[in-house]
């Protein structure tokens, strides 16, 4: 039974979706390649492994994968003082620590960013670990992450919130349950397709409606 809250961050505690976006549509364009934001967004929640391949076509990720990644990391740390974290976040973190869920936080991002992150929510001593992308070699949709972040904090079994059809589909191939909210751009049905449990439109609705979600209290 889960006793392990899995959290995502980028889209689901900060609100990171629509830079990350604009980041990739950047360094895309360093290589002559445009694509529609649109099309990117669609895309954000996976890790950038999986990312390129899925917009740009095996054949670029061959040639310039880990090229455009890099540019992506340049674009977008102009944009990090932007971050905010969404209303909620924070408390949210602290409600599950007070109902004695172990939280652990699954990111794929940049060391520097989660590093950033866990400081503008101020959730350091809230939390049980985190992972980065250093921790998996490859990331959502693979269960991958999901499995380490688990492990990081001895968990026996988890429940994932995430934004994204990718953290949904992730925790469905990790053998997870999920919930959702709808911060990262994705409707309500994409989100319960992918599997999501329950879907919410904020993280203060969600709070509201702890006692009737797979994050009523640990087992």
């Amino acid at each position: 039974m889960p006793d392990t809250a899995v959290l995502d961050v980028d889209g689901t505690l900060v609100d990171t979706n629509y830079q990350h976006a604009l980041a990739w549509f950047r360094a895309f364009r360093r290589f002559d390649v445009t694509l529609p934001v649109w099309r990117l967004h669609r895309a954000i929640g996976m890790g950038g492994d999986q990312l390129v391949p899925a917009v740009a076509g095996d054949g670029f990720e061959a040639a310039h994968g880990d090229a455009v990644r890099a540019a992506w990391t340049e674009e977008f740390d102009p944009l990090q003082p932007e971050v905010q974290p969404f209303e909620g976040a924070r408390d949210l973190i602290a409600e599950l620590d007070r109902r004695g869920w172990t939280v652990v936080l699954a990111s794929s991002g940049k060391q520097q960013h989660v590093d950033a992150y866990l400081d503008l929510l101020d959730a350091r001593d809230l939390v049980d670990g985190w992972t980065t992308s250093d921790d998996a070699d490859a990331t959502k949709p693979a269960p991958d992450l999901l499995q380490v972040a688990l492990e990081r904090v001895s968990g026996r079994s988890g429940v994932l919130l995430g934004d994204s059809v990718w953290d949904c589909e992730a925790a469905k191939n990790a053998g997870m349950g999920s919930l959702a909210v709808r911060t990262g751009g994705f409707s309500a049905e994409e989100l319960a397709d992918a599997g999501a449990s329950a879907v919410f439109d904020s993280l203060p609705e969600l709070i509201e409606s702890l006692d009737r979600t797979g994050f009523a209290r640990p087992s």
